[in-house]
């Protein structure tokens, strides 16, 4: 488990590819790799990976495999590039904010970005299906940094983060243009409410589903919004 709090910037020192294998090694800053083992897991962008090899005090080798590759950022990454680093949660470690499993649900890429006096905020842009999970004022980790989601756009399938001067100072998203994708995971217990809401409806609403969402965005408003409002009510 990860708690969202990226602990630095490691640079990509190397990338060997074999068949259906990718082996990163990583350039860590001073003081994260103390007691790092072979075996132990690291959030890389938000992907969980363990470590496979050690070099020195400061770098560790990395083997992911292809469909890891194929459904998150990793794939396109570069030699020299930068990525955020977490190592695993000790037990009883204070989650600063939110638990993550290092499970990328699926990519997404930045719409816009806005420069403001002491802000920084990143519009990203959603595959569709993804919507139902994402809410105003809920959590999302975006390349294994806990963010809150400050804004929702369902009509254009977009929502947006702000990001305040220490975040961009200890993560690579100062380093992010407009079309770069990004690893999102979404936060779990959310997607348990709404999927256990929605079953339960489907059965016993059965085929008056679809009207019912239709209903409710004639109002504004989303089943799943409803879904997350009434039970955080309760």
């Amino acid at each position: 488990m990860f708690t969202g709090i990226v602990q630095g910037v490691a640079r990509i020192a190397d990338i060997h590819d074999k068949t259906g294998l990718r082996t990163f090694t990583l350039k860590f800053p001073e003081g994260f790799a103390n007691e790092l083992e072979i075996g132990a897991s690291v959030a890389v962008d938000g992907v969980c990976l363990t470590v496979t090899a050690l070099h020195g005090a400061d770098a560790a080798e990395f083997d992911v495999m292809q469909q890891s590759l194929n459904i998150t950022t990793l794939g396109a990454y570069t030699q020299h590039g930068h990525v955020n680093v977490e190592r695993a949660a000790k037990d009883g470690a204070e989650i600063g904010g939110h638990p993550l499993s290092g499970h990328v649900d699926f990519k997404a890429h930045i719409a816009a970005i806005r420069e403001l006096e002491n802000n920084f905020v990143i519009r990203i842009a959603v595959p569709p299906q993804w919507l139902r999970y994402i809410f105003a004022k809920g959590y999302i980790a975006i390349n294994g940094a806990s963010l809150t989601i400050a804004e929702v756009n369902r009509e254009e399938a977009w929502f947006e983060v702000w990001l305040i001067p220490e975040t961009l100072r200890m993560t690579v998203f100062a380093e992010k243009k407009v079309g770069a994708e990004l690893n999102i995971e979404i936060e779990r217990s959310t997607q348990v409410i709404v999927d256990t809401v929605r079953a339960v409806l489907d059965e016993r609403l059965g085929p008056l589903l679809p009207a019912l969402e239709t209903l409710l965005q004639q109002q504004g408003l989303s089943l799943d919004s409803t879904i997350i409002n009434d039970t955080n009510q309760k």
